[in-house]
């Protein structure tokens, strides 16, 4: 099974969506199942992971829905209050859920130590109970916290969204890259190849823009620890969802068709339990 570990639904809501911002028009519009199907068949892909991009337990029902209405929805990656007092509870409820395959905050939205905080930390070590894996979003300036957290909770399988968000567009790399090779020696942390057209020049990027960060994940993590993510919506600001796949497979291509289904799918499908 090919697999894109990494895509969005929403009905477009400009309050809520607030960052979706001006420059980001494309994107200011509703994107569901519907609009994501004939993109995957054109690109060879036979599913993919929801992932949370608000807030809220509604948007993880929302994408649980989805999933149960639209066969290319294989695994959800929901929203719970990590810190509330009644977790224990939320994830017993959505138990009943199997499409539910993991959770994710947008700690990039948050102070750099948000990922150190006790009750945040005692949160994501509950998923464990339930087998469900935790999505890290961050800038850079976070991953010394999140270091900490995956050291704090090896009893939990992490993936990195995006890389982290390297500054691809100011080409920085080496303080990124010392904790991702730091972050790679946890051996329950993996890497999503997601989200880099969108932190490089939207206008004017090239291949060899991304091929250093990409050297940096593939020596450090291996290719059993990476997977395939199109960031779909949000990568048509800077690329279209061919594009963004071509990116990765051009780059894969020398390692050989194992390391591409890999890649492309058997990671995906391992860490998410999508079977």
């Amino acid at each position: 099974m090919t697999i894109d570990a990494h895509q969005h639904f929403w009905h477009f809501d400009p309050v809520r969506d607030s960052w979706i911002t001006d420059d980001m028009a494309i994107i200011q519009r509703d994107f569901l199942p519907a609009d994501l199907e004939p993109v995957l068949v054109a690109n060879g892909i036979d599913g993919c992971v929801a992932v949370q991009a608000s807030q809220s337990e509604d948007e993880t029902l929302f994408l649980v829905n989805m999933a149960q209405n639209y066969d290319i929805v294989k695994g959800v990656v929901g929203w719970v209050d990590l810190q509330s007092e009644q977790l224990s509870q939320r994830l017993e409820a959505f138990a009943q859920h199997p499409e539910i395959k993991g959770y994710r905050h947008v700690a990039q939205a948050e102070p750099d130590d948000f990922l150190t905080r006790p009750a945040v930390v005692e949160g994501i070590r509950q998923l464990a109970a339930f087998g469900l894996t935790y999505d890290i979003l961050i800038y850079p300036s976070q991953l010394k916290a999140a270091l900490h957290l995956v050291r704090a909770v090896p009893e939990v399988n992490f993936v990195i969204d995006h890389l982290a968000k390297p500054y691809i567009k100011k080409q920085e790399i080496s303080r990124w890259s010392n904790f991702m090779t730091q972050l790679a020696t946890q051996p329950n942390v993996s890497c999503k190849l997601s989200g880099m057209v969108t932190e490089a020049d939207w206008q004017n990027w090239s291949k060899r823009d991304f091929f250093p960060y990409l050297d940096v994940v593939f020596e450090q993590f291996g290719p059993d620890r990476l997977m395939f993510g199109s960031d779909w919506p949000v990568c048509l600001v800077a690329a279209n969802y061919t594009q963004v796949k071509t990116l990765i497979e051009e780059y894969v291509a020398p390692w050989g068709e194992e390391v591409r289904e890999k890649v492309f799918g058997a990671n995906a499908v391992a860490f998410y339990k999508l079977m």
